[in-house]
């Protein structure tokens, strides 16, 4: 199996369910050895995201808003934005994998794991919103992963402080405010299915942050860079993400590779 041609046709393909069946063939194979990393293969640059041609693209802004919880609307809006960002997350998985050659073996074994995490992650939100009357492709969407995963195409030390040390470190502080909420609500099976799943995927992916904070540290070495760029990096890509409020999950994020140092200049305040 030639490793690179597999993961392109991947990222490639359109159609959710196949592509899902398709990974989980490749991985299986994968973790039996049967495959071969090319020697300068040609990698593409792509312009659209493979959801371009179920999902309708808005900007961040135009996304439908979450309404009352509660409700069927509600949970679908909800479902439909987690599970959006669970397969936004496999495609920058795959191209994690796909983008860089000439890395330890450990560095592709990290990110396939990760993507069959997110497929996980996906299958189990699928569920859910097929259950209360939705599926994946009827609410607008954003494509600020796929932006990022462009973005960041030209560089391994930028792919991780972007992706992983970033936008997912985020929603380990995202989740557990959404958690919070959902728990105050009046419970039914439905909620407590929802937050149940929210737990794993927040637990889990602090192991995917951890897993990008290794690999920025690898890049960082490799070019003889102090890890503090990382600030320099995300203030050039996000120039607004210090003015953000949020409350930061200090735990998750020290797990996760993150310094005290780096969590106070986050918060602009001791918070280990």
């Amino acid at each position: 199996m030639k490793f690179y041609e597999q993961l392109e046709k991947l990222l490639l393909t359109q159609n959710h369910k196949t592509k899902i069946v398709e990974f989980k063939s490749f991985y299986q194979k994968y973790k039996n050895g049967e495959f071969t990393f090319e020697e300068n293969y040609e990698k593409k640059l792509f312009d659209q995201p493979s959801y371009e041609s179920f999902c309708k693209i808005v900007p961040p802004q135009d996304v439908p808003k979450r309404k009352n919880l509660t409700t069927k609307e509600g949970q679908i809006y909800l479902l439909h934005a987690i599970a959006h960002i669970e397969y936004s997350a496999i495609d920058l998985a795959l191209d994690a994998a796909y983008r860089f050659s000439g890395l330890p073996k450990e560095y592709y074994d990290d990110w396939l794991e990760v993507a069959d995490d997110e497929v996980n992650h996906f299958l189990m939100l699928e569920e859910l919103l097929n259950e209360v009357g939705g599926y994946y492709g009827e609410v607008e969407v954003h494509n600020a992963l796929f932006e990022a995963m462009q973005r960041t195409s030209h560089s391994l030390l930028e792919r991780m402080a972007v992706v992983p040390r970033y936008l997912e470190a985020n929603g380990l502080d995202a989740t557990p405010a959404i958690l919070r909420k959902l728990e105050k609500l009046p419970q039914s099976e439905m909620l407590g299915r929802i937050i149940k799943a929210l737990h794993v995927i927040v637990d889990e992916e602090v192991s995917h942050v951890q897993k990008g904070d290794r690999w920025f540290s690898y890049a960082c070495e490799k070019e003889g860079k102090d890890k503090e760029i990382y600030f320099e990096i995300i203030d050039r890509y996000y120039p607004l993400w210090l003015g953000k409020k949020k409350e930061l999950n200090v735990e998750a994020r020290k797990e996760a590779g993150f310094t005290c140092n780096e969590l106070k200049v986050m918060a602009n305040k001791e918070v280990c």
